[in-house]
This record gives C-alpha cells, sequence and structure tokens, in this order.
C-alpha cells in the first residue's frame, strides 16, 4: 500500500474530526494582545484557554525587555548549538537562577519543553534500565518511552497499589539486568488539574531503589508557597532527583529546563542530543525569561491573584453543581455528559451567543459520553470575569439537561 494511501483512508483519532472542525473547534485563530478578552472570528470573546498563569504574556515590564532585547541582540545571536558556539553568559545566568530558585544544584536550558523531556529520557536511560509511570503522563513523556528499548510499567493514575506493585516487578527485573529504575510522574496533570501523589511516591523510596523524574509545566509558578513547583507544595522538592518544566505556562515564552544534582545536569549537557544538534534558544527569549523569573519570584501578588480568581471560580462552580473532577490546581475541568454533537453545540452557543471562549476536550481524549470544557484562569482575569462565566456555564447547563444541544451532527461552522 502507498503511504499516502493509508493516511487518506485513515486520519487518526483527531483528524477525522478535521472537516468540520478545523478553524472552529481545532485550530481556532485567537487574535489581538493577550489578555483576557480577545477576538474571535471577528467578536470579542473572555477567553479562557491560556495558560498565561501570573498575567507575564502582556505584562508591561515584560514586553519592554522582549521589545529591547529584540532590538539589542535580533533573533539570530547566538548562532549555532550550545556546546559548539552557542554559549553565552545570559544562558548561564538564566540556568543558575532557575536551579536556584527550584532548590537544585544547577540546571540545563533547553529550546523546548515537548522536545527536551523526549531527549532527557532518551539520555538517562539504556537497554538494562526500568522506568515506572503514571498512565496519565504527558504525551512528551509517552513519546520519549517510545524511545526507550528497555522494560517499562505503567501505573493507574495516582493508584500508590498499582504504583507499589510495579515497583515490586520493576526491582525484580533490574536485579537480573543490572539496570536502574526512573520513576516518571507530573506535579500537575494538566488536563484534569489533579496533582501528582509526589509525597506518596517519595516515601517509596525508604523500600525502593529509583530515581524520581517529575514533569511539573503546569506547577512551576504556580503551585508552592514561593511558585517553586509542586514539590515544594508537597514540601518534598529535595527528594526529586529531577525537577523539569517549561516556559510556555506561567512564565509565558518559549523554552524549558531540567534541574537537579550538578553531575547528573552535566551529563545531560554533553548528551542530549536535542541540544547538541539544535541551535542555541535566541538571546531575546533568554534575556526575556530572566525578567519574567524576577517578576515570578518578586511579584507574588500576581500570584496570589491567581489563586483568588481560582478558588471564585471553582467555588462557585462547584456550588452550582458543575463536576470539576480531583482537580487542585488553577486548571479547572468542567465535566458535563453528552455526545462530541452536543459538545460542539454546547461551545457553538458559549462562544457565540455568551461569548465565552473555553477549550473543548472530547473523544478519544475522554470516554464517549463525557464532555470536558477546559478552563485556564489567570492573574489577568478578574472577579467579574469570573461572575459572568459562572452565569453563562449555568444557563448552558440548563439547555443541555434540557436536550437544546441533541443532535446526530456536530455544529455547523
Amino acid at each position: 500500500m502507498d503511504i499516502f494511501d493509508k493516511i487518506k483512508k485513515n486520519k487518526g483519532p483527531l483528524g477525522q474530526y478535521q472537516k468540520d472542525a478545523h478553524g472552529y473547534f481545532m485550530f481556532p485563530k485567537l487574535e489581538g494582545e493577550i489578555k483576557p478578552r480577545m477576538k474571535f472570528r471577528g467578536k470579542e470573546v473572555l477567553t479562557w484557554s491560556l495558560n498565561n498563569y501570573i498575567g507575564l504574556a502582556n505584562h508591561p515590564e515584560v514586553r519592554k525587555v522582549d521589545a529591547e532585547a529584540s532590538k539589542d541582540w535580533g533573533l539570530a545571536y547566538p548562532m549555532g548549538a550550545r556546546m559548539m558556539s552557542g554559549q553565552t553568559s545570559k544562558h548561564e545566568e538564566l540556568e543558575s537562577k532557575l536551579a536556584e530558585f527550584v532548590g537544585k544544584e544547577d540546571s540545563f536550558l533547553l529550546n523546548y519543553g515537548y522536545q527536551g523531556m523526549v531527549s532527557i529520557i532518551d539520555s538517562l536511560l539504556n537497554r538494562n534500565d526500568v522506568v515506572v509511570y503514571d498512565s496519565e503522563s504527558h504525551a512528551c513523556i509517552l513519546d520519549g518511552l517510545r524511545l526507550h528499548i528497555g522494560k517499562r510499567f505503567v501505573f493507574q493514575h495516582n493508584n500508590m497499589e498499582s504504583f507499589e506493585k510495579d515497583m515490586e516487578r520493576a526491582t525484580k527485573l533490574v536485579e537480573n539486568t543490572g539496570g536502574g529504575i526512573l520513576v516518571i510522574t507530573e506535579g500537575v496533570f494538566g488536563m484534569a488539574g489533579d496533582l501528582g501523589k509526589l509525597d506518596k511516591i517519595v516515601a517509596f523510596k525508604d523500600k525502593f531503589n529509583f530515581r524520581l523524574l517529575v514533569d511539573d509545566a503546569h506547577g512551576f509558578g504556580t503551585m508552592g508557597k514561593t511558585g517553586a513547583g509542586t514539590g515544594e507544595h508537597f514540601g518534598v522538592q529535595d527528594k526529586i532527583d529531577l525537577y523539569f518544566s517549561t516556559f510556555a505556562k506561567a512564565m509565558a515564552g518559549i523554552g524549558a529546563f531540567i534541574a537537579g544534582d550538578e553531575e547528573v545536569i552535566d551529563f545531560l549537557r554533553y548528551n542530549m542530543r536535542s541540544q547538541t544538534f539544535a541551535k542555541s534558544l535566541p538571546m531575546p527569549m533568554v534575556v526575556g525569561a530572566l525578567k519574567r523569573l524576577d517578576l515570578l519570584k518578586n511579584e507574588p501578588g500576581l500570584r496570589d491573584h491567581l489563586w483568588k480568581v481560582v478558588t471564585k471560580l471553582q467555588s462557585e462552580l462547584k456550588a452550582r453543581g458543575f463536576d470539576l473532577g480531583d482537580t487542585e490546581s488553577p486548571v479547572t475541568p468542567v465535566f458535563l455528559k453528552g455526545t462530541v454533537a452536543e459538545a460542539t453545540n454546547v461551545v457553538m452557543d458559549l462562544r457565540e451567543n455568551y461569548g465565552v471562549f473555553c477549550s473543548m476536550v472530547v473523544y478519544p481524549v475522554v470516554p464517549k459520553d463525557v464532555i470536558m470544557l477546559r478552563i485556564i484562569p489567570t492573574a489577568a482575569h478578574s472577579i467579574e470575569d469570573v461572575d459572568y462565566t459562572v452565569k453563562a456555564f449555568s444557563e448552558v447547563l440548563q439547555k443541555l439537561k434540557a436536550g437544546k444541544y441533541s443532535s446526530e451532527k456536530m455544529a455547523s461552522i
């Protein structure tokens, strides 16, 4: 079979919706400055779909530094990969400050979070090593594990009995292979907002010999007393062997980092193929990240307001009977019962008639009879934004229960 004929017949689990969904439910265009109210198809909408957690994307100080750095350095400098000709004192400064902030000896700056996680896993493991990971791990973790030619065990999401059984199996296996065990989980699970059981996982270090890698993309900047992440929230940051996060969420930028013991970070610095053979992160992004980190550390009022919005939104929705799952983070999933077709009608009503824009998650990401509307509150939102949104959701829920969104076909764009 011709490989192109194959993909024409099977568009993939999400691609099957392309014809009806592209440009509206998938790949929508939000236009204008990054703020709570933006333009969608020419109309102003209250936007709850941006991971701009502490409101730095359009912060005046950030915009000023971004503009000045672009003017001073351009987007080309430094030219070449870090190992060859792309090293600068600013890259080193950012790595040092990130490591200090998350309580680790050293950190290594990465161009992208997704690419970075894939390459971290690839670099750390050989065929004798065993991986034990949470079933709800992000796609970047799963793709990294596809490169691992050794054994891997997946434990039921946040289920410590399942975790312990897998650790027992992994321990017996490495006794024969001579390898080690790497446990991978997340600080905040970005789709449902629940927290990885980091405190319970690290407690197993008294029973099993393993190293822990935590992807805290949604926890960095939002969780913990200082915003240093979910490990800080649980008081176990020192027990996390490798702490990973991206700049694409609370830092409102591009890039990522991995932090841990100096010797381990040095190993990654010299062995991560995605960095060894990739151009260095451009200077404006590095200088911009330094400013973002400074604000994250020294302007706690931003994070305080985020949590004020989060608490108000989640408490008001729960009071009106909405199911938010087990979220303990700013990520706010709203679970409804209905078909994919009903989901599209709900979202279209919210966007067109209420001016509320949030993301829709349907099968195969969630079960067939489940609709998930994913709300991302930020420090840029106001309490008035919350009040309006809760009212809109309440009215939409009543319509859904009354069968007003029933349809055999997806909403027509």
